[in-house]
């Protein structure tokens, strides 16, 4: 045994940490690489601007506005404090008065984007085998920027096997009346990251927890009608409390409820796929209209609702299947740029409403160089000011905060049990689990819910058996449960 504990620090980098305390992360566990942790996080912090100028250069470009701090103030205020404004509609902010641009919103937004879009493509890597008990692991965290600036400049990568695998045992299940001649599948693909980052920092943007319902997706066209509504109807009987219904996701029913409903949702025999809705495509709004949809979205869980979290941002994580009639699909296919840049504005009012009053005012005086604002010169405005610039700037020293908990908890171990509960935001602690390499040492323990806890310190002791180990802190998630710290 070793003489002195290992020390386990809170991070937002999943750490590799010896006993020796020698400020390094091993980057390649084989070839035992590593790198000091100050230089690796500038590496990651100039990755990640460098990335985040990528992505938002491409959008300034998809709205033809180039002005893009004003882009990232409009959206950070738009997500965070649109509903606590006193301007009333038709006037406009002129974010121009402002210093910052939400510099800590921007990276929390982006870790999230690479994170989710990241996570999928390592989990072949994590199955190993039932045989070998050690499987190699390098946390994603050390190498998403780099991954995803090299994917942006190329291709998009395919996502999984084992994804793969789910998308074809539901396509089997539905097309099981019919003959390979009858349809074609195309894809699955992961959703393209500039695709993912309008989504969540643009489009949406939103710190209210939401459900990403298409990170990858797969299309199902049929060569006739007929044969479309032999699924549809398939679909309807198998799963009827899906098909037509509004979802109600976390932010409509509240996370507990919404896991204790997953969880409780069939799956397609045979699979871990759980759909979770079933309905007509918005793209086809005649054809809806009339009560004729040729294109249907099917949209399901992977075994888990996927949790992901990166400071105040939430977002859970599912799929995608479009069902279709191929001549129907290949028109609308068409008119898709266009349908995406007015459904962007029409999700970010605030930036909407400047571009509009500029563009008007251009056309008026080209030489004008400011346009009257909804927060200038009026007192009754002032509050607006303030509260803008405190999250521009993120400063929330005002804020109304939960009282922090302090609580020490001395464990004593336990007979090593496997756990009973999936994670939803650590696939590898699932794989393992199931093949016996997974255990619990401790707890679980009580704490009081309504009160905010900071973990400041773990120890254990490891044999001197083991070569490496992978240790984390967990709590109940409705009836999953969450990582919540890790090594």
């Amino acid at each position: 045994m070793d003489e002195d504990p290992i020390l386990l620090r809170g991070h937002h980098l999943l750490l590799e940490v010896s006993n020796t305390h020698d400020n390094t992360i091993y980057t390649n566990i084989l070839y035992r690489k590593a790198k000091e942790f100050g230089k690796l996080f500038l590496e990651q912090l100039q990755s990640r601007n460098l990335l985040f100028g990528e992505l938002l250069t491409e959008f300034s470009k998809l709205i033809d506005f180039s002005d893009k701090k004003i882009i990232q103030r409009a959206a950070a205020v738009q997500a965070l404090c649109s509903v606590h404004l006193k301007a009333g509609d038709g006037n406009h902010i002129d974010f121009i008065g402002f210093s910052s641009t939400a510099l800590w919103y921007q990276q929390e937004i982006l870790s999230l984007v690479m994170r989710v879009y990241c996570k999928d493509q390592l989990m072949d890597d994590l199955i190993g085998s039932y045989a070998s008990r050690y499987v190699e692991y390098v946390p994603s965290a050390i190498q998403d920027a780099t991954k995803c600036g090299k994917d942006l400049q190329g291709k998009t990568p395919a996502p999984s096997t084992q994804r793969k695998h789910s998308f074809e045992k539901l396509i089997a299940f539905l097309v099981n009346e019919l003959t390979e001649d009858d349809y074609q599948v195309q894809g699955p693909v992961l959703k393209p990251l500039q695709s993912l980052f309008n989504k969540m920092f643009i489009r949406r943007g939103q710190t209210a927890v939401s459900v990403i319902g298409d990170m990858t997706r797969a299309t199902l066209l049929v060569k006739n009608e007929k044969d479309l509504r032999v699924i549809v109807k398939r679909v309807e009987e198998a799963f009827p409390s899906i098909h037509g219904k509004e979802f109600q996701g976390p932010s409509e029913v509240g996370v507990d409820t919404f896991l204790h409903q997953v969880f409780k949702m069939k799956k397609v025999p045979e699979s871990d796929v759980i759909p979770y809705r079933f309905k007509a495509n918005s793209s086809q709004k005649k054809r809806m209209d009339k009560g004729e949809p040729l294109l249907y979205n099917l949209n399901f869980f992977d075994g888990i609702p996927e949790y992901h979290r990166v400071g105040t941002t939430e977002m859970f994580v599912a799929f995608e299947l479009q069902i279709g009639f191929e001549a129907e699909v290949n028109g609308l296919r068409v008119d898709h740029l266009a349908y995406e840049e007015g459904r962007i504005l029409n999700a970010q009012p605030l930036l909407k409403a400047y571009k509009v009053v500029h563009e008007k005012s251009d056309e008026v005086n080209a030489s004008a160089t400011s346009v009257p604002s909804s927060l200038d010169g009026k007192s009754e405005d002032h509050n607006d000011f303030e509260l803008i610039s405190s999250v521009l700037e993120g400063n929330f020293t005002n804020c109304k905060y939960r009282a922090l908990g302090q609580k020490e908890i001395d464990g004593e171990g336990m007979a090593p049990i496997a756990p009973e509960r999936l994670c939803l935001n650590n696939k590898r602690l699932n794989i393992w689990a199931n093949q016996n390499k997974a255990i619990i040492l401790d707890g679980p323990f009580e704490l009081d819910p309504s009160r905010r806890y900071s973990v400041d310190l773990i120890s254990f002791r490891v044999d001197n058996r083991i070569s490496g180990i992978s240790v984390g802190l967990f709590a109940y998630f409705g009836p999953y449960m969450v990582q919540i710290s890790a090594l």
